[in-house]
């Protein structure tokens, strides 16, 4: 009779490790489903990635730099053109 209360409580924890596996299995399937899902939306919601958001960024700050320096270096011009902006009767 121990002999087959063994055997039972063997089988069983052997069912028992292969529906934990089963479980295992289908949790790694259900979050691959969802994660290609959302991957899609947002593909579809056309949602910029981050990396390309930061790159447009830095492209930003630095036209805004270019940009200051360009206005320095055209104040320093027309300062040396004697005045900067010209007057109503130049005609320009």
């Amino acid at each position: 009779m121990t002999q087959t209360t063994n055997r039972f409580f063997d089988e069983l924890g052997r069912l028992m490790n292969d529906a934990a596996g089963a479980a295992q299995g289908m949790k790694r399937e259900v979050d691959t489903v969802i994660r290609n899902q959302a991957e899609k939306i947002l593909n579809d919601l056309d949602i910029v990635k981050r990396e390309e958001f930061e790159a447009v960024k830095e492209m930003a700050r630095l036209a805004r730099e270019e940009n200051e320096a360009l206005k320095a270096r055209i104040a320093v011009l027309e300062g040396k053109l004697g005045g900067g902006q010209p007057g109503p009767a130049s005609g320009a």
